[in-house]
């Protein structure tokens, strides 16, 4: 049995560049990953199987099909192999921003490797997470890097692992398709150097769809010890890097003391 943490993604900058003709948006954002996440594990079995548990896993039920079946079964096409008993600890929050679906696919992929002795630095892997969704190849790279494209073109960058960082959502789930339908089609130009100097275009948008963004974000921005604060992706989590251990977690009592039932994560960026 294999065990592979689905680290949550953070967009420290993202700048969408234009609607492509096939449907897709030219991206250009800088992907950053959290110390935690989901959990993804994998062993051999005689009879196929996939469980869900955790917080999130009422989120997920009923689903017959999803991106960790999916990402099994383009897995067994391409190497062979199975079956699998796989099963998900579902700790992040369901369409929130940070990746949780794709980071999903990425690590069932990753634990596929390993079982059976594969490079997790395959092409033909990272082949694979590209027909998955526009994240997947990102949170199978697992470390900081800036994407283009979809997203799925990747350079890696040096990270700031051991940043402290809060995560909180609001107890909301924000489509991405209805984010991007709403983004109002503006190039308001390339990434920048430093992501602290960019933006997050479906920002915007997100909190159009959703307002409460705007109020995570205003406490986040609030709090002593901050430095960037941004939405993540296409919302609704947002994020605030910190000084200290001690400041991110004091921001966390903080907003938790005034939102009880909102989710949040104090953790550290990774590599």
């Amino acid at each position: 049995m294999v065990e592979e943490v689905a680290k949550a993604k953070l967009n420290l900058a993202l700048h969408v560049r234009g609607r492509r003709a096939d449907g897709y948006h030219e991206l250009e954002t800088f992907f950053a990953f959290v110390a935690d996440g989901d959990r993804v594990r994998a062993e051999p079995a005689a009879v196929a199987s996939f469980e869900v548990t955790g917080p999130f896993a009422g989120a997920l039920a009923g689903e017959g099909d999803n991106l960790v079946t999916r990402a099994a079964a383009a897995f067994a096409a391409q190497f062979g192999g199975g079956p699998w008993s796989i099963s998900l600890a579902k700790k992040l929050p369901v369409a929130s921003g940070i990746g949780g679906g794709s980071a999903d696919a990425a690590a069932t992929l990753r634990a596929l490797a390993r079982l059976h002795d594969l490079d997790v630095g395959d092409p033909r892997l990272f082949a694979i997470a590209a027909t998955l969704g526009s994240d997947v190849p990102a949170c199978l790279l697992g470390r900081t890097a800036i994407g283009r494209g979809r997203g799925e073109a990747l350079e890696p960058v040096p990270g700031l692992p051991g940043t402290p960082a809060l995560l909180v959502n609001p107890g909301v789930a924000v489509s991405t398709a209805d984010v991007f339908r709403r983004w109002d089609g503006v190039d308001r130009g390339p990434l920048p150097a430093d992501p602290a100097e960019g933006r997050n275009d479906l920002e915007a948008p997100a909190r159009a769809i959703a307002p409460a963004i705007g109020e995570v974000l205003d406490l986040l921005a609030a709090q002593p010890g901050t430095g960037l604060v941004r939405m993540s992706g296409s919302g609704a989590t947002c994020f605030g890097l910190f000084d200290t251990v001690e400041a991110c977690a004091a921001a966390d009592e903080a907003i938790r003391a005034v939102h009880p039932n909102w989710w949040a994560l104090v953790t550290t960026l990774a590599e």
